[in-house]
């Protein structure tokens, strides 16, 4: 085995009718070809812009060598990309892909900054600084479909959803969950999506300690939301959908008090409401028995928890399962409503939010947002943002592919056929010029996206 397991010439003498050598040795070159397209989205949106301003730079200015709008772009680009870490800039540092998105010239542009770099621009930022960033995301979201649909939008339904950000080392607020039965974070996410479309955009993502209940800092990222999105959209009515962690008086009564809002939030199974659908659960046991399959019945019943001040509408599954090679089971389920729509219909307005579950697995396995390996909560909660913004950032790119193969790619997809394409890079005097595979099996995709982006075809 030779000293150095890392090197610039593969040979495989036998493996083809010839022997190949692979040599790691094309200077100007880089994998992310494609991620021009980020910098085309954000020229769209100004994401970098918006957000950069947010941040103050408390830094002498005689020692500075990376602006901030230049830390901000190579952590988002990056994590776009599929560099979660970073550890990621030492690899990155030269790539003239990544110092073209970043204003420089690709070949003889300065180097990136380094991870040291970075992770202080990361463990620099306070929480007021967090807050207007976050702030600032909301706004760049919600002014971005405001233009798009021209402020005429029916109905805006809005989603949040906590989820769980396990964690492995000293992370302060990092505290175990008998739930999820791991020491973690417990962030709350919120999308919201307009009319009959598909997509939930996301607005904000919260970090949060992992003793954090559900609805802690639910009525205050509503209220801010909903008073944006009466703005931006003056004649549109709003539903909001929750899990049942949120069911609890204040945001409930909170949800009662908006004008013009419609919600569905689930609420936990209890010995009264298991009372209430008693006799529907019979109805779906002798059908399943008659059917041999799954059975559902809907409901609906007037109903006050303890704590609450008056009786609300409860819209009742009563379902039974059956599973091959088990025994039926009894399978409940309560949503909480001030719709006047069937059983039926509330219910199956509240399973659409089901789609979020997808969003949310695009974050955590396509853009790693949670990767809060810092020991800062702060700092944690920044990456959290930096990825939150790169998300954005690709759901422009897919919104833009409405018309190609990618128009429902999910995140990962999208990198891989987007943004990961070899390039060789040419720099003269008058132009910078990519030289693409002829291969690339995406090209027509990829031209269709970057004219809708402002490519001019030439």
């Amino acid at each position: 085995m030779p000293k150095h397991t890392t090197t610039q010439c593969l040979l495989f003498p036998d493996l083809l009718d010839k022997p190949v050598v692979a040599q790691f040795d094309q200077e100007h070159a880089s994998s992310d070809g494609g991620a021009l397209l980020l910098k085309a989205a954000d020229r769209r949106l100004g994401l970098i812009e918006t957000l950069s301003r947010c941040l103050p730079d408390e830094r002498d200015p005689g020692k500075v060598q990376h602006e901030l709008a230049d830390l901000v772009s190579q952590r988002v680009y990056g994590l776009a990309c599929g560099y979660a870490d970073c550890n990621d800039a030492a690899r990155l540092a030269e790539d003239p892909i990544h110092k073209a998105l970043l204003g420089r010239d690709p070949i003889d542009g300065d180097a990136l900054a380094s991870q040291s770099t970075l992770s202080r621009f990361e463990n620099s930022v306070g929480p007021r600084d967090l807050y207007r960033f976050g702030e600032a995301l909301a706004d760049l979201v919600i002014r971005r479909h405001r233009k798009r649909l021209r402020g005429k939008a029916r109905r805006i339904t809005i989603d949040l959803d906590p989820t769980d950000d396990p964690t492995h080392g000293q992370q302060q607020l990092s505290f175990f969950n008998g739930y999820y039965d791991s020491w973690c974070y417990l962030p709350v996410l919120g999308f919201v999506s307009f009319n009959d479309e598909v997509e939930q955009y996301l607005f904000t993502a919260v970090l949060r300690s992992g003793k954090a209940t559900a609805k802690l800092g639910a009525v205050g990222i509503l209220r801010r939301v909903i008073d944006r999105l009466r703005v931006a959209f003056p004649g549109a009515r709003f539903l909001v959908r929750l899990d049942g962690g949120f069911a609890c008086p204040e945001v409930l009564d909170f949800l009662d008090e908006q004008p013009r809002l419609d919600y569905v939030v689930a609420i936990a199974n209890n010995k009264v409401l298991e009372r209430r659908a008693k006799r529907l659960m019979g109805r779906a046991r002798r059908l399943s028995r008659g059917s041999k399959k799954t059975e559902r019945v809907f409901g609906e019943c007037w109903y006050a928890a303890g704590k609450w001040s008056y009786k609300r509408r409860v819209v009742i599954k009563a379902e039974v399962t059956r599973l091959e090679g088990r025994e039926p089971k009894n399978n409940p389920r309560f949503v909480v409503t001030n719709l006047r729509n069937t059983p039926r219909t509330v219910y199956q307005r509240y399973r659409e939010r089901g789609d979020v579950e997808n969003r949310i697995k695009e974050l955590q396995y396509g853009l790693q947002i949670d990767r809060t390996s810092c020991t800062r909560f702060w700092a944690n909660q920044f990456r959290v943002l930096l990825t939150a913004a790169a998300y954005v950032l690709m759901q422009e790119l897919r919104l833009h592919a409405k018309h190609t193969g990618c128009a429902r790619a999910q995140v990962s997809t999208l990198r891989e056929r987007l943004l990961k394409v070899g390039v060789w890079i040419e720099v003269s005097v008058r132009r910078i010029v990519l030289h693409l595979p002829t291969s690339y099996p995406f090209k027509h995709d990829w031209g269709r996206l970057a004219v809708a982006l402002g490519a001019r075809a030439g």
